[in-house]
């Protein structure tokens, strides 16, 4: 080969290189991260994550070709939710979908700069996940389920299918910043003509002879606020008033179909299908993205 025609074959091979290389890093395949806070088999988590991979799709990120999408259930066990947000960090997702407070909980202690969006977080700043609604701060920002002032809704409409309730017994998690906050909110703008009492959502043992205590006394009714255990025994929770024969309100449509009396809320399922403002693929949005609160709102009964 002749030393002039070496030379153009090499000028025109590192001309081609970089072109080749944005080409592959234009293709490689993006991984995405789901921690989940429900079983493997429950209907509702299944439809949930159904619409999500359904929004993904039209947005161009196929499962196996454009991504890979790596999905952990922990249903309402602690321990889980440890274990797979270390597992799904390890990987380094582009960004991990949580689906709870306990998901960002787990994943903000595993890393502060893997991009997380969550969706079934009530009060993420009263959580301490993010600095605030509209400057989120560091890698974390989502969905807030909740403004508290619909707490005095479920007040409300409780009042107008029940005229007759005096007494009205709010089940809560106080374990997490939402239990607290929606009580507290209910507690603000209850009437005086209200007796309001607490009852801590921990199991179903207890939950069920705190409901059985309450239910001795008359015209009592009950306000049933978001939480896990919630979430991953929707029956239970939802029947239970009946058993014992007390008007109920819940937060979410998925009570009303287990056989609850009336629900209103937030339609989580469709947070899920909202077009992001950016790309999972742009590094530089992972600093600039805000918090978002959707009037998505279902009344359910």
């Amino acid at each position: 080969m002749r030393r002039r025609d070496f030379i153009k074959g090499i000028a025109g091979t590192a001309t081609a290189w970089p072109l080749v290389v944005r080409a592959q890093q234009r293709e490689r395949m993006r991984r995405i991260g789901v921690l989940m806070n429900y079983a493997s088999d429950d209907p509702e988590g299944q439809a949930r994550l159904g619409l999500f991979f359904q929004k993904l799709q039209t947005l161009g990120w196929a499962d196996g070709r454009t991504a890979r999408i790596d999905v952990r259930w922990a249903a309402d066990d602690p321990a889980l939710f440890r274990q797979y947000a270390s597992e799904l960090v390890a990987v380094e997702p582009d960004v991990i979908l949580a689906s709870s407070s306990f998901s960002v909980a787990a994943l903000q202690h595993v890393s502060r700069s893997v991009p997380i969006v969550f969706t079934g977080v009530a009060d993420p700043v009263g959580a301490g996940f993010v600095e605030s609604l509209g400057r989120p701060g560091e890698s974390t920002t989502g969905f807030a389920l909740f403004e508290y002032s619909i707490a005095a809704k479920w007040l409300e409409l409780l009042k107008e299918v029940a005229p007759d309730i005096v007494r009205v017994g709010v089940l809560r998690d106080p374990t997490v910043a939402a239990g607290i906050g929606q009580f507290a909110a209910i507690q603000a703008v209850g009437p005086r003509a209200i007796d309001l009492s607490v009852m801590d959502i921990r199991d179903a043992g207890a939950i069920e002879r705190a409901v059985a205590a309450f239910a001795r006394g008359s015209n009592g009714g009950l306000v049933v606020t978001a939480s896990l255990f919630g979430a991953n025994h929707p029956s239970f929770i939802a029947t239970l008033p009946t058993r014992f024969k007390l008007p109920a309100i819940f937060p979410f449509r998925y009570y009303a179909v287990a056989g609850g009396l009336l629900s209103y809320g937030l339609m989580e399922q469709a947070i899920l299908i909202l077009r992001p403002t950016t790309s999972i693929a742009s590094s530089t949005a992972r600093n600039r993205r805000t918090c978002r609160c959707k009037c998505l709102l279902n009344t359910s009964s």
